[in-house]
């Protein structure tokens, strides 16, 4: 039998607390040993990010497992339940109208509800006059840096003029000066909005304190991602819940951060039957590179699962909504998604929708000359979308 062989290390390597299989204990045994360098680099990556990135293989993606569809589907989301850590509530929503308004063919409501058994929280809706049941869009609010507002971006707020000021200001910029929630309402649709933790009448959240909030959260044995999407699916069982909705005809409908919510709520509700999502979508590789925004910390540990990569890429988890219909719309000049990392994910999908013979139901687009926007010419194209999907003349 061979023996094998054992470098013992230095008494003085010890004594100086260097333990075995460092590269200081190596050197003080006089062994040779390369340098890594820095332990950063510009972006705030580890010089050993790379490395890191090829071990990223997406196991669980569908393009890995084939079989059963429906057994992959069931797999992959129980994976991404999993990694929310969120424990299950059945909570009774406990739905008040705290006050109601007419306004131009719908009326709009300021709603309160029970999104978790923690959190009791006050939502905007818009439902079309009328018996109903309605078609309805859960609309899920950007990040933009911005916690004044929330679902004040989406809906135009009617009680609070600084918050009207704000909200419309946020229009101008980035929806051709419309609000999406009332252009909806007005072609039919019930509409609902809520703020994220953090924003709007959940405030108190600056951008600095976005990193000591997803510390504080983890201690807590939670996330902010994990509670974001968490709640997301509690408020699109709400709106099944209500008598004006015809819960076989909600879709999910969002801007930037907004539009990561869309595909990742339809991901894990069934109650969601169509999605549309404006410029969030890219493959993870592709988007973790230098210069991008992702790299700062702070606004992405709202986006951000722990532990969920080493199974999905992020195409693969806005796929476990196939083969539902969906609608995903990015800018060409957008300067958070490099056009690489865009098209990996479109590629990505379109396999996946296409292996159930659906691909006639996903929609990709790229935007010639746009940035991060969701304008006129963008909405209209969508709501169009929507009304095929959703069974509207």
């Amino acid at each position: 039998m061979k023996r094998r062989a054992f470098v013992t290390l230095p008494a003085v390597a010890l004594a100086a607390g260097q333990l075995p299989g460092t590269a200081a204990a190596a050197a003080a045994a006089g062994m040779s040993v390369a340098a890594e360098g820095p332990s950063v680099v510009a972006g705030n990556m580890p010089v050993f990010a790379e490395r890191l990135k090829d071990e990223l293989t997406f196991p669980l993606a569908w393009r890995h497992r084939g079989g059963d569809f429906r057994a992959w589907r069931r797999r992959a989301r129980g994976k991404v339940e999993e990694l929310l850590w969120q424990p299950e509530d059945r909570s009774p929503f406990a739905v008040e109208i705290v006050d109601e308004q007419p306004r131009d063919g719908y009326r709009q409501r300021s709603v309160l509800f029970d999104v978790t058994r923690h959190s009791r929280v006050r939502a905007l809706m818009l439902v079309p006059e009328g018996p109903g049941p309605f078609p309805a869009v859960l609309l899920l609010h950007d990040h933009g840096a911005k916690f004044d507002i929330g679902k004040e971006k989406l809906i135009e707020p009617w009680a609070d003029e600084t918050r009207r000021a704000s909200a419309r200001a946020w229009a101008d910029r980035y929806f051709s000066g419309r609000f999406l929630g009332n252009e909806l309402a007005a072609r039919g649709y019930a509409v609902l909005a809520v703020d994220a933790l953090g924003w709007g009448d959940r405030g108190g959240l600056a951008y600095e304190g976005q990193q000591a909030l997803a510390a504080n959260l983890f201690n807590l044995g939670s996330s902010p991602a994990g509670l974001l999407a968490y709640e997301d699916v509690r408020a699109a069982a709400m709106l099944a819940s209500l008598p004006e909705v015809d819960e076989r005809r909600i879709a999910a409908v969002g801007f930037s951060m907004g539009g990561y919510r869309a595909w990742q709520v339809a991901a894990l509700s069934d109650h969601i039957a169509a999605t549309v999502s404006a410029c969030w979508m890219t493959g993870l590789k592709e988007m973790m590179v230098p210069g991008n925004n992702t790299l700062r910390g702070q606004s992405a540990f709202f986006m951000l699962h722990p532990g969920l990569y080493r199974y999905l890429d992020i195409p693969d988890v806005a796929s476990i909504a196939a083969p539902r219909p969906m609608m995903l719309l990015d800018g060409e000049a957008d300067p958070l998604f490099t056009p690489a990392g865009v098209e990996a994910a479109y590629a990505r999908m379109r396999s996946v929708w296409a292996s159930q013979r659906a691909l006639h139901r996903l929609s990709t687009k790229v935007w010639p000359g746009l940035g991060h926007v969701f304008v006129r010419e963008m909405q209209d194209e969508a709501f169009a979308w929507l009304d095929r999907w959703l069974n509207r003349k």
